[in-house]
């Protein structure tokens, strides 16, 4: 997959992209500035020195500088009214539905999955709550394959499927969890539950947590992570481009920052019962097994470079560096 930067096209599969492409080019059309006769007088102090360096560094960076630019390229969408409002509806279904997920999520397990919508009969929960647990893991790996892609590719309407296929999978990932964690048949059974300062240690550990999982999946590129890059890449009419390798951030610590803060967050909740602990242990296989898949791709698609961060970068724990002797 080569690189390139956003460019015209009614659909089709990204790309590792040159981030900086558009954002850059609307950049340089600010480039100029005022300066006031005390400026020219006096030289800039050292806070102003330093933040002229920093905004560049902000600018610059492809995390932000891919996000932007295509959202940019979105809001002068080319003509095409169907287009438009295909891209606006599903867009809109595609971050309703992660935010009413997200919602659940943490909702049902800051309560140990003890509370939920499910009113399945035992012993048959104990199965329909197993086809939950395992549907979004199935799914999920399923629709990354090959077969998978191209499946995603002929589920949106009209000519548009490929490009709005990273918003119609997010889409789909938002609607398991929301049925994972609102269709539960909770246990009745609450084996501890924190009170007092334990309480509050355990909810700020909680909170840390998801607050990790949003950073990490803002440095895997938030366009992707949220379903934005189909939808916002079909209203601007260009082929959607992917974050290149994600080496920023916590994936300069670990290799799966994702994984890693999701799997925290099935275990730092303030009540257990048999019902978190099952999806805990489900859930921290997944995320230590899955990413060798994912990794396999970043091999195939990126060839030696992924093999040096690999060699340079631990999977899911980072290195402790002890300080140089003197």
């Amino acid at each position: 997959m080569g690189a390139g930067r956003i460019g015209p096209a009614a659909s089709g599969t990204g790309s590792p992209p040159d981030a900086g492409g558009l954002c850059c080019a609307l950049a340089a059309g600010e480039a100029g500035s005022f300066m006031t006769i005390q400026d020219a007088a006096e030289p800039p102090d050292g806070a102003t020195q330093r933040r002229a360096p920093a905004a560049a560094r902000l600018r610059d960076d492809p995390r932000i500088a891919g996000l932007t630019g295509l959202i940019g390229a979105a809001m002068r969408p080319p003509p095409g009214a169907g287009r438009i409002a295909l891209a606006l509806v599903i867009g809109l279904l595609c971050h309703a539905a992660f935010a009413l997920a997200v919602l659940a999520m943490i909702a049902a397990m800051f309560f140990g999955l003890s509370e939920s919508l499910g009113r399945v009969p035992w012993p048959w929960a104990l199965l329909a709550n197993a086809a939950l647990i395992a549907q979004f893991p199935l799914a999920h790996s399923a629709l990354l394959t090959g077969p998978g892609g191209r499946l995603l590719a002929r589920l949106a309407p009209g000519p548009h499927g490929a490009t709005l296929a990273t918003t119609t999978y997010a889409l789909i990932a938002s609607l398991q969890l929301l049925a994972l964690f609102a269709l539960w048949t909770p246990s009745g059974i609450v084996w501890w539950r924190a009170d007092g300062a334990a309480c509050w240690a355990i909810c700020a550990a909680y909170a840390g947590a998801w607050l990790l999982l949003l950073k990490a999946s803002f440095d895997a590129g938030a366009e992707v992570q949220s379903g934005a890059l189909g939808w916002l890449s079909l209203m601007a009419r260009v082929r959607p481009v992917f974050p290149d390798m994600p080496t920023r951030g916590l994936f300069r610590l670990i290799r799966q920052p994702i994984y890693v803060a999701f799997a925290l967050t099935l275990w730092t909740v303030p009540v257990w019962t048999p019902d978190q602990l099952a999806l805990a242990v489900s859930y921290t296989a997944y995320c230590l097994l899955a990413p060798r898949l994912k990794e396999r791709r970043f091999a195939a698609r990126y060839g030696a470079r992924f093999h040096r961060y690999r060699a340079a970068v631990p999977y899911a724990l980072p290195r402790w560096r002890r300080p140089n002797a003197q």
